[in-house]
């Protein structure tokens, strides 16, 4: 058996968060992009110099760290200054990402959850997934949520789901769906499930064993193979 990846995404409000935190309870290996991406853009490393370099220090806060607000407004505005901070951040953020999915190789995982909020608007990345998975809510709980947790007005959240491909069309790209429209226990249960049917731990023996060798040292292997086969 190999490791595999595993793409989550959701829309605003749809609980994704929710669902990341009972793969990380269950022990699962999950990379969130949205960390890297502000990981990567940190004062004094590569990404960082260009960005300053071609928007220029207006960008910074006071501390020297890139003004995200103030950054969003001009790309948002101008396509071409989008594509170019594209082009500076994510081979950047891939770089990172292929750093950790060869560590989980490393360490024996069976899958990696890839988390990453705009998997379903960039088609480049579903094909590199074995499956992927849409964090679902219906349309009026995703709005009332939105309200509640950002304290919108139903005009102003409207606008930000608006803003998104729908979740009934993102639905229709997953391999998976964990619906979140009810109680986090529901929610639990469907991501246990899941969780279930993605992990064949006597599958992946070997390949555990053989990162345990990494780890352990082969000498911790040989003694745990001649008490297998001794006994």
């Amino acid at each position: 058996s190999t490791m595999f990846l595993v793409g989550l995404s959701g829309g605003i409000a749809s609980g994704k968060s929710t669902v990341v935190a009972v793969l990380r309870e269950l022990g699962c290996a999950v990379i969130d992009a949205d960390v890297i991406a502000r990981e990567v853009v940190q004062p004094h490393l590569k990404a960082y110099q260009q960005i300053v370099r071609y928007f220029g220090t207006e960008i910074l806060l006071e501390n020297g760290e890139i003004n995200r607000e103030a950054l969003g407004n001009i790309i948002f505005s101008h396509p071409e200054k989008r594509q170019l901070l594209n082009s500076i951040t994510h081979p950047e953020i891939q770089k990172e990402m292929l750093k950790q999915i060869l560590k989980y190789f490393v360490l024996g995982y069976r899958y990696v959850v890839l988390d990453i909020p705009l998997l379903f608007e960039n088609n480049r990345l579903t094909k590199f997934m074995k499956y992927t998975v849409l964090v679902y809510c219906d349309p009026p709980t995703q709005l009332s949520r939105l309200m509640r947790r950002n304290g919108l007005s139903q005009a102003e959240a409207e606008a930000r789901v608006a803003s998104q491909l729908p979740l009934d069309e993102k639905r229709k790209l997953a391999s998976h769906v964990i619906d979140n429209s009810g109680d986090r226990e529901s929610t639990r249960r469907q991501v246990l499930r899941l969780h279930a049917r993605l992990e064949d731990s006597l599958d992946f023996l070997w390949a555990r064993l053989a990162a345990g060798t990494v780890v352990a040292g082969l000498g911790g292997l040989v003694y745990f193979l001649l008490r297998h086969f001794i006994s």
